[in-house]
């Protein structure tokens, strides 16, 4: 296989170079820029006394007597401080390695003891191959991958998503990709030496001045320009809810449309090519850690959680034994390629448009004097409506688990046996609220024949375990998965009840369903919340209660009526 990463060592030099070179040219005010950044850097170090602290103070004080020249000199010494931090790095050794053993390579990354102790039989990549599912249109996107540039753009549930990522790609046969990931993941030495030399380039979230951003964007900019497949994760961070993103942080995707701008400028022809993808875990490594994050700061998520589940070489370790231990336990699934402006592409590349026409992408670029432009506002409008496209095609490719179907009717019986109450009053009930085994298989049965009506209308997936099973079959599936991992138990049976223990992680299977309209949704205006899915009347018992796209800019409507 060949693709322009395995020369990136050789290469690096001249990217970060290019980089330094893009950011002190464009920034138009050095002496904002830095000021800035002296500024929130300042701010983020003085409680902790860091030695850094000092340095940006100093910075702060000597701004005002700086010349021109000096601060051009000064900006471009942090641009080339950052690319040289967040730079990549990838070793075909590695890889090579990777290649021939990524089943037992990712049960070390998942669980090292386990591993261990079963090394000869930690080989066999099928049984790894029944544990995570790769779906969709993996030859398609091949193609693609010998005709333009790879921008992969998944959801984001976990700190292993990036692991589990990596081996979807190589199992389907697809090139490498460079892909961003938290600095702090790099403190968990296995997991640091593999992604430092896969092609993983350093994101600190911690920094959120201007001149870090602009250094970050350019260097993922260079590198699509230059043909490396890339990976983002358009979330922005985990999903703290459980659910499927609605709203996309673009920053880093525009850079891929940048990309492609850039180089129709230049006068070469470098495709670039979506590939949304959703990753479905039946459990979530963080579920409790992101779930109280989310309730806690009311679906605003904070910047960065420093110390969860994923930090914990323990819980990482449990986790991958509950999750290699059951089948389908994860199942990645690709969409339909998209260019840069939200068109399907067929297999020689070739855009298409909202009617089936074919359609020249660099077209959407043309200026006004008839040639490829760079235009920041015209570009950032296209981006947005990638971004609605991106977010479809997730809810349509949102593959539905057991856990999040028996979590959504478990849900809806909660709230039901509560009464109308807010969120956070349903969810005090723990160990209070009880329900029929048979009653809860009742109601799934009635769930998947919707789930199974709209996945032959193209609007959900199911996951192969599901497939021909009947309620009380699931109910059970999810029982399983949901024993022995969580700090608490979810649901625990009793005789032929169940008692809704854990309501937070009933809440958070549950969103994975609530963009479509089957789950209680938290994150829609009280007033638009969709219709919860209708089952018989619960006889539930409670020991303790009483109780069409937005339309697109003018400029860029033009454009489109134009071609």
């Amino acid at each position: 296989m060949s693709a322009p990463i395995f020369g990136f060592n050789a290469a690096r030099s001249s990217i970060v170079e290019e980089v330094v070179h893009r950011v002190t040219a464009q920034t138009r005010d050095p002496l904002l820029a830095l000021n800035e950044a002296a500024y929130l850097e300042t701010k983020r170090l003085q409680s902790s006394g860091h030695p850094d602290l000092a340095e940006w103070r100093s910075l702060a004080a000597a701004l005002g007597r700086m010349t021109d020249s000096e601060l051009r000199e000064r900006l471009e010494h942090y641009a080339k401080r950052y690319a040289w931090d967040v730079a990549g790095n990838f070793d075909r050794r590695v890889y090579k390695f990777a290649s021939r053993v990524s089943a037992p390579l990712l049960g070390a990354l998942l669980s090292p003891r386990a591993m261990l102790r079963n090394l000869p039989g930690s080989f066999d990549l099928t049984a790894l191959d029944s544990r995570i599912l790769v779906q969709g249109p993996r030859e398609h996107i091949r193609r693609l991958s010998e005709i333009g540039t790879i921008v992969f753009v998944p959801t984001h549930l976990s700190n292993l998503d990036s692991v589990v990522f990596g081996f979807a790609i190589e199992r389907a046969g697809l090139p490498p990709a460079v892909y961003g990931a938290g600095k702090n993941l790099f403190t968990n030495p296995v997991l640091s030496y593999f992604m430092h030399n896969l092609g993983a380039y350093r994101v600190d979230r911690r920094l959120r001045h201007s001149l870090y951003k602009d250094v970050l964007k350019t260097y993922s900019c260079v590198l699509i320009e230059r043909g490396y497949h890339s990976l983002f994760f358009p979330g922005g961070t985990r999903s703290r809810s459980g659910g499927v993103e609605r709203r996309l942080k673009l920053g880093l995707a525009g850079t891929g449309v940048e990309a492609f701008v850039r180089s129709a400028v230049r006068g070469k022809r470098q495709p670039v090519f979506f590939v949304p993808a959703t990753i479905n875990y039946l459990l979530t490594l963080e579920a409790e850690t992101l779930i109280d994050d989310f309730l806690q700061e009311e679906g605003k998520a904070r910047y960065i959680i420093e110390d969860d589940e994923s930090t914990r070489i323990g819980r990482v370790a449990s986790f991958s034994n509950k999750l290699l231990g059951l089948d389908g336990a994860c199942v990645i699934r690709y969409s339909r390629p998209l260019d840069c402006f939200g068109n399907y592409v067929d297999d020689e590349g070739i855009s298409h448009d909202s009617r089936g026409r074919p359609a020249l992408a660099e077209r959407y670029v043309v200026g006004r004097e008839g040639k490829p432009t760079v235009d920041p506002v015209r570009d950032a409008e296209y981006t947005r409506e990638l971004g609605e496209r991106i977010v479809d095609a997730y809810k349509r490719d949102t593959v539905v688990m057991p856990t999040h179907a028996v979590a959504a009717c478990a849900f809806e019986r909660l709230r039901r046996a509560v009464g109308k109450a807010d969120l956070f009053t349903v969810l005090r009930h723990r160990d209070d609220v009880t329900l029929s085994k048979a009653e809860l298989a009742e109601d799934v049965d009635v769930l998947v024949e919707r789930l199974t009506a709209m996945e032959s209308r193209g609007e959900i997936a199911l996951s192969p375990t599901m497939k021909g099973k009947r309620g009380d079959a699931l109910v059970d599936d999810a029982l399983r998965a949901f024993a022995g991992y969580h700090t608490n138990e979810v649901l625990a049976p009793r005789g032929n009840e169940l008692v809704l223990r854990d309501t937070r992680l009933l809440f958070y299977y549950q969103n994975r369903l609530a963009a479509h309209g089957l789950a209680f949704d938290a994150i829609a205006p009280p007033g638009t919340r969709p219709a919860h899915v209708r089952a018989r009347v619960p006889q539930v018992r409670a020991a303790a209660s009483g109780t069409e796209r937005n339309p697109a800019s003018a400029q860029v409507g033009a454009a489109r009526a134009s071609r």
